[in-house]
């Protein structure tokens, strides 16, 4: 018999009801939903003082899951209907690094849903100066799947809706040569 999960910690993570004060010009969905996120002492490195890249991965998945939830779609409703999201594919740039304790800004938003796969964008950035410094910039490619069978399952035409998709193919951050 396999041993039930244990639960994830959640980050130190608010949905905030506006954006913050300001904000990077890369967020382009009118609508992302906005979060804060204030590293902890257990999120920095173990090796040099600033906080780990393995922590930006979980902020990253926090976010969506928090984002889906915003749009009405919580892991309990998914399980319901026998369904989850799994990550296919995570692309991250590393920016700028981030202290403990400092507070940081994310805005995440569902840039593509095709059939079975959805592009969800994440940022992460604090204010230095008045001005937004981006510390992190992140593309994950979720794939909709039936836990039944395993096998990747279209996106109920609900959900697409309430993520409300730019249906854009490349984040604002990628230019092309």
């Amino acid at each position: 018999m396999t041993p039930p999960l244990a639960p994830r910690q959640s980050p130190e993570m608010t949905i905030l009801p506006e954006a913050p004060p300001t904000i990077p010009e890369w967020v382009v969905h009118p609508n992302p939903v906005w979060l804060s996120v204030r590293p902890s002492q257990d999120e920095a490195s173990a090796v040099i003082a600033h906080v780990s890249n393995v922590s930006y991965l979980h902020w990253i998945d926090h976010a969506a899951e928090r984002a889906l939830s915003t749009a009405g779609w919580t892991y309990k409703d998914l399980l319901e209907q026998q369904a989850m999201f799994f990550v296919a594919r995570h692309e991250i740039d590393y920016r700028l690094e981030a202290d403990q304790n400092e507070l940081l800004y994310m805005a995440t938003w569902v840039r593509d849903v095709r059939r079975v796969k959805s592009w969800r964008d994440t940022i992460i950035w604090r204010i230095t100066e008045g001005q937004p410094a981006v510390v992190c910039t992140a593309s994950t490619l979720w794939v909709h799947v039936d836990l039944d069978t395993r096998r990747p399952t279209r996106v109920p035409a609900d959900m697409t809706a309430a993520l409300a998709p730019l249906q854009h193919t490349d984040p604002p951050w990628r230019t092309r040569a």
